[in-house]
């Protein structure tokens, strides 16, 4: 997944978009989409375990 930052430019005052791919998410200010943009790179970056398939049949 390709992440960018960058101020928004079709609105008024300062506005700041993180892009997602085709996503967008719209901030008020740098610093809370450079916030967002972590707390997303450290979840993705995060371990995940894979569910075995005992849970899928108990499920």
């Amino acid at each position: 997944m390709k992440v960018l930052v960058r101020e928004s430019t079709k609105s008024q005052g300062s506005q700041w978009q993180v892009r997602m791919d085709q996503h967008v998410v719209s901030f008020r200010s740098e610093a809370e989409a450079r916030a967002f943009v972590r707390t997303l790179e450290s979840r993705l970056l995060a371990p995940h375990q894979l569910p075995n398939r005992q849970q899928y049949a108990a499920g």
